[in-house]
């Protein structure tokens, strides 16, 4: 008895792409599978003509397909397998493709390399940010892991709403979101494999009801793991935004996100020192994590620099009660702070847009 295509296909699951580490039917490399009588057809498209990595993989391949028969008790003839190459990035081909959120204008992930920098903070300052200077913005909490939306924008008291299969968004400070942390018991451990996340996240940003909007702001989990690399697969990023604290080990990951959404296709619009410093009750300015640290590496990696938040007693406050727009509130130094972030970014989108990589937004912010 042959090997099914059914078989193949399962076989081809268990051969991961050596750099990428994901397998081939994930990534999507797999073009074509004939079957003639015992012998196997396929077609695998690699990312590089000259892939150093292709006998590795032919190798991988026709182990995964011999196993599987001897699984499966069937007989495998020849195998014959034909390279191809697309070189474009992962995010380039999603660009290249229709948009699943043909009414979202601009698509803006914001992620780190370490956790603990203060990444969702920053994503939802720059949601409101936008929103308040007149922009339509949904903001995705990506955070698969470790969602933290629910906290920052008070949602403990709305109750999901869910249309057929659609989910409506929150609606709270002049913004759209959704997050899983309001879709799952808050005191369960989110325990999940690639595939799991990958799904998870494939729902909340294509099942959400986002409407028209100009942002949508993705909060990411930190890292480089498979939901960064699923959403490159599956939505058309406008760029990706970098939040840092000063300090060398918070740069040397920030560093490996940076080249991480690089290799899939996508912008970087600017790097965030987050904890820039901290303004003691003596009014002092106080460097705890060595000030300017994440802007030298922005000049470093010729990567624009969006600008510095402090550490801010009131902001934390304002964080875990739920109150984002209160730190305009604060003092009129830390608005324009944040006023200047928002604008910054607006503005490296627009940058984006005049150069002919994307489409420009219905509405800017000046």
């Amino acid at each position: 008895m042959p090997l099914s295509s059914q078989h193949v296909h399962d076989a081809l699951r268990t051969v991961n792409d050596p750099e990428l580490h994901r397998d081939l039917v994930a990534l999507n490399m797999v073009k074509d599978v004939s079957l003639d009588a015992n012998d196997v057809h396929l077609t695998i498209e690699l990312t590089t003509p000259a892939c150093p990595m292709k006998d590795t993989i032919r190798r991988d391949i026709e182990k995964a397909l011999q196993t599987k028969a001897h699984e499966t008790s069937s007989t495998l003839g020849t195998v014959h397998i034909e390279f191809t190459a697309d070189t474009r990035r992962p995010n380039e081909k999603t660009r290249d493709d229709e948009s699943p959120l043909p009414n979202v204008n601009h698509i803006i992930a914001v992620g780190a390399g370490k956790g603990g920098v203060g990444k969702s903070t920053i994503a939802t300052t720059l949601a409101v940010g936008l929103a308040r200077h007149g922009a339509s913005v949904g903001l995705l909490d990506g955070d698969i892991y470790g969602p933290s939306l629910s906290t920052l924008l008070g949602l403990e008291d709305i109750a999901p709403r869910i249309k057929g299969e659609t989910m409506m968004p929150f609606e709270a400070h002049g913004i759209k979101s959704m997050t899983i942390g309001k879709l799952v018991d808050p005191d369960k451990a989110l325990i999940w494999r690639g595939p799991m996340a990958h799904g998870a996240f494939r729902q909340l940003a294509l099942q959400t009801d986002w409407g028209q909007l100009d942002y949508l702001v993705v909060d990411l989990p930190p890292g480089t793991g498979d939901v960064p690399l699923t959403m490159s697969q599956i939505l058309p990023l406008s760029g990706a935004v970098i939040v840092c604290t000063p300090q060398r080990v918070a740069q040397d990951d920030a560093r490996r996100a940076a080249r991480m959404f690089q290799q899939l296709g996508v912008d970087i619009l600017g790097v965030v020192e987050n904890m820039s410093y901290f303004i003691g009750d003596d009014g002092k300015e106080y460097d705890i994590f060595g000030r300017g640290g994440a802007e030298d590496m922005a000049q470093q990696m010729n990567l624009p620099f969006l600008g510095a938040v402090p550490i801010q007693i009131q902001m934390r406050a304002n964080g875990d009660a739920g109150k984002p727009l209160e730190n305009w509130n604060i003092s009129d130094d830390l608005s324009n702070q944040l006023d200047s972030l928002c604008q910054n970014l607006a503005g490296q989108i627009s940058i984006a847009a005049r150069s002919g990589k994307l489409v420009q937004p219905t509405l800017s912010v000046h």
